[in-house]
């Protein structure tokens, strides 16, 4: 009988696990920023245009009230800017402060770090042959999705 322990799904999110939970506590030290503001923080310091909301939540794979509060905490701390949407009171367009462009910088280069720490591990034939696994299950992911969505 299969145990959770034996599912794909199980083992990879514990990885995930094990690999954010080091990476929140790198971040924590050395820059005082949680595991979702990292990533908020990452993906605005990775485009040239300001997000929205909607679009950053997204992107992030949380939803939009979560990352609302995140970007909330960020503005506070003056790390992330936020302005008005042109021709949309409601909206907002948000970006990296001076700031916060700093703490990105100090950000993605531990991040760096720590990618080419953990893949050391690996052979070159190794990571070679995790990235193409990784590639084909994410395929087989998202075709599994779609066909969940068209059996509703």
């Amino acid at each position: 009988m299969t145990e959770i322990r034996d599912l794909l799904s199980y083992k990879l999110h514990r990885v995930a696990n094990l690999l954010s939970r080091g990476a929140e506590l790198r971040y924590r030290r050395e820059c005082g920023v949680s595991l979702w503001e990292w990533r908020t923080i990452a993906l605005l310091g990775a485009v040239r245009e300001p997000l929205s909301l909607n679009h950053l939540a997204h992107a992030a794979g949380i939803h939009k009230s979560q990352m609302s509060r995140v970007v909330s905490g960020l503005t506070k701390r003056r790390i992330v800017l936020r302005e008005a949407q042109p021709g949309d009171g409601r909206g907002v367009r948000l970006t990296l402060s001076k700031v916060g462009r700093r703490i990105y910088q100090s950000l993605i280069r531990a991040a760096a770090e720590r990618d080419v720490m953990v893949r050391n591990c690996l052979s070159e034939k190794e990571a070679k042959v995790l990235e193409q696994a990784l590639s084909k299950i994410a395929s087989e992911a998202g075709a599994l999705i779609q066909i969940e969505k068209m059996m509703k």
